[in-house]
């Protein structure tokens, strides 16, 4: 797995027959490519397959959920009933309840068939999520949001489940990601023949999918960088620098607010927090308690008035001078993106925040984000998504089966050939580029390099393994 250009080989499976010249070749850029292809693709596949797993079961997860769940999620309305009850009486029976928890959210139900969910962290600080029938204020029952099928999948999703490392892993396969992507459609081009005398072969089928997959592919890693611990933190910085953002009008929350948002709720649901709106300030009430005191119901009440969409979500207050956060549905228009903060004393607007107030980067990055969970454009999207996961899938598949079938015994089975980077300088500089603009790619770039010059091409049998031309020694060279 070199860059240079390797002398030229008349089998990609090992050297020409003794007694025999090798046949000049040329640069061989298409077996380069395919020898790149290959190398990332066997990395990267089994962490984007669990991506694209994971993601397929969060994009339905309102689907699947109230399936897994129906005792505590679905409710039917009573024939001798019309209207709910009050916000303020599910939440006292929430109390009830549960007497040493602390209430952290609550999010109203999205149909008159679902149930009000109350996020609590109990006296023993474990999250829990409390279902409340609205018609008649009992409570349904309890789920730890984080052992549920999609909580485990947005776990998986976000760092493997092993914290920051996990983090750092899914950041470096995306950034070999891309160099799967873009070889795979050099190789798609320069393959189109052979794919027409065979067009059901693995092969074809596997060029085929890999047409649709790579869109998606390069959409999602593009629209999914910025949750990166290295690249987004290095993006932020970059932004914080020149006086913008990739979320709220405080770059990088310079002022280091006492409470953000993305604070106010549980950790399982902190996706419930718009991305642009996640490190901006929560404010305090400024009345005082002798005014008169406002509850759930005059919170939600006063944040429709202001123009937010139901479902709302709303974060209760964290303290005595504490806010109600309310935050508005905006879930297939991330330009709906709206928080309306009010005082949990006179019931004042506190102040608001939303889309039209976000830098312009965040605007970006948060339409991206939203194009991301197949939200931004309703089923468009969603659907849209739903096939591009599903191509993922089948590409992650069907390319390590083809690879295992033609593989020969001993080695990789990767063509031999190497990135004439000396004689294309355009080459030369896309990968210094994307080194640059992916840092644990760049960096896995030279540990790769060192490995392959240092030691592979210099160990007979590693040299074999690898399909990698071995460095000649002076014995060996012709005189």
């Amino acid at each position: 797995m070199t860059l240079q250009i390797d002398p030229p080989a008349a089998r990609p499976d090992g050297d020409p027959p003794r007694g025999r010249p090798a046949r000049a070749a040329s640069p061989g850029w298409f077996r380069a490519f395919w020898r790149w292809h290959l190398y990332a693709s066997l990395l990267v596949a089994p962490i984007l397959l669990v991506l694209a797993s994971t993601g397929l079961i969060y994009l339905f997860r309102f689907q699947l959920e109230p399936l897994l769940h129906a005792d505590v999620m679905l409710v039917e309305q009573p024939a001798d009933m019309d209207f709910t009850q009050p916000y303020s009486a599910q939440e006292a029976a929430v109390e009830r309840a549960y007497p040493d928890a602390t209430i952290i959210s609550m999010t109203e139900p999205d149909d008159e068939g679902r149930s009000t969910r109350f996020s609590i962290v109990t006296g023993s600080g474990e999250a829990r999520d409390v279902y409340v029938n609205p018609w008649g204020a009992e409570v349904l029952g309890a789920i730890n949001p984080d052992t549920t099928l999609s909580g485990y999948a947005v776990r998986i999703h976000r760092d493997l489940m092993v914290g920051k490392w996990g983090d750092h892993l899914i950041e470096l396969a995306a950034s070999w990601a891309f160099v799967m992507a873009l070889t795979g459609y050099y190789l798609y081009w320069k393959g189109r023949a052979a794919r027409r005398r065979r067009p059901r072969s693995l092969r074809s089928r596997h060029g085929r999918i890999g047409l649709v997959a790579g869109v998606g592919l390069l959409l999602l890693l593009a629209s999914g960088l910025p949750w990166t611990g290295i690249f987004g933190a290095k993006v932020q910085e970059l932004a914080t620098d020149r006086g913008t953002s990739m979320w709220s009008t405080d770059p990088g929350a310079v002022s280091d607010p006492t409470s953000t948002l993305d604070e106010s709720l549980p950790h399982s649901h902190a996706q419930e927090v718009p991305w642009g709106s996640g490190k901006t300030e929560v404010p305090r009430s400024s009345g005082h308690e002798g005014s008169s005191r406002a509850n759930l119901d005059t919170a939600v009440e006063i944040a429709s008035e202001q123009g937010l969409r139901h479902p709302m979500t709303v974060a209760l207050p964290a303290s005595e001078d504490g806010v109600y956060s309310v935050i508005g549905y905006a879930f297939d228009a991330p330009s709906d993106e709206r928080t309306v903060h009010v005082g949990r004393f006179g019931g004042e607007v506190e102040s608001t925040y939303g889309y039209d107030d976000y830098p312009a980067l965040a605007k970006v990055v948060a339409q991206g984000i939203g194009l991301h969970e197949g939200r931004s454009l309703g089923l468009w999207s969603f659907w849209g998504s739903a096939l591009m996961c599903l191509a993922i899938i089948a590409s992650c598949i069907t390319g390590p089966l083809m690879w295992w079938r033609r593989r020969p015994g001993g080695s990789v089975g990767a063509p031999r050939g190497r990135m004439p980077l000396r004689a294309s300088p355009f080459l030369l500089v896309a990968v210094v580029v994307l080194g640059l603009l992916l840092p644990l790619f760049g960096l896995s770039l030279l540990v790769v390099l060192a490995f392959d010059h240092l030691l592979v091409r210099r160990v007979p049998a590693l040299s074999r393994f690898f399909d990698t031309a071995p460095i000649p020694t002076p014995s060996s060279t012709p005189r």
